[in-house]
């Protein structure tokens, strides 16, 4: 029987940490579905719809490479929910050190209450992967500088003309 994973974000945008937790969890299963978050209390950068794109471009040859189906959808309920919706069996968390080891127990543990079936699988990022994140990548290119050591080429180029100073 196929494996589905799911592995849930903002993907706001989508750096090289999440394309870490993506090449990992392409080999753990069959198919990979990327799921984009959107809460209404929150201003992304970027629509739902190119952060789809981004994931799309950037993750797509990543899935082919480890002979994995890549699926990309958008959602604003619980991520229990849409995995039992796409027919996943696992939930894919990729944990940069222990405050998000912490976060992320609570949350494996608050999942696995609400849907005893879907097992949570955490990844560790590679060194290289550790310091990066959204918010720091977001920030950085507002304040117009590099971020190309953090993200794929195709991303910041769109951030360089979304938040980068002239």
């Amino acid at each position: 029987m196929p494996r589905t994973a799911l592995y849930a974000g903002s993907f706001d945008p989508v750096t090289n940490g999440h394309l870490d937790v993506v090449r990992h969890a392409a080999r753990l299963c069959d198919r990979l579905v990327l799921a984009v978050g959107t809460h209404p209390g929150k201003t992304p950068l970027f629509s739902a719809e190119e952060r789809i794109a981004m994931l799309e471009q950037s993750c797509g040859p990543l899935a082919r490479e480890a002979g994995c189906q890549l699926a990309c959808v958008i959602f604003d309920d619980l991520v229990v929910d849409l995995a039992k919706r796409e027919g996943a069996s696992l939930l894919i968390r990729g944990l940069r050190d222990a405050t998000d080891f912490d976060y992320e127990m609570q949350m494996a543990g608050m999942n696995e209450a609400m849907a005893p079936d879907i097992q949570t699988v955490f990844l560790p990022a590679s060194p290289a992967a550790r310091p990066i994140t959204a918010t720091l990548v977001r920030q950085i290119a507002r304040m117009g500088g590099d971020v190309s050591p953090f993200v794929p080429p195709s991303v910041a180029a769109r951030l360089k003309k979304r938040a980068g100073k002239p």
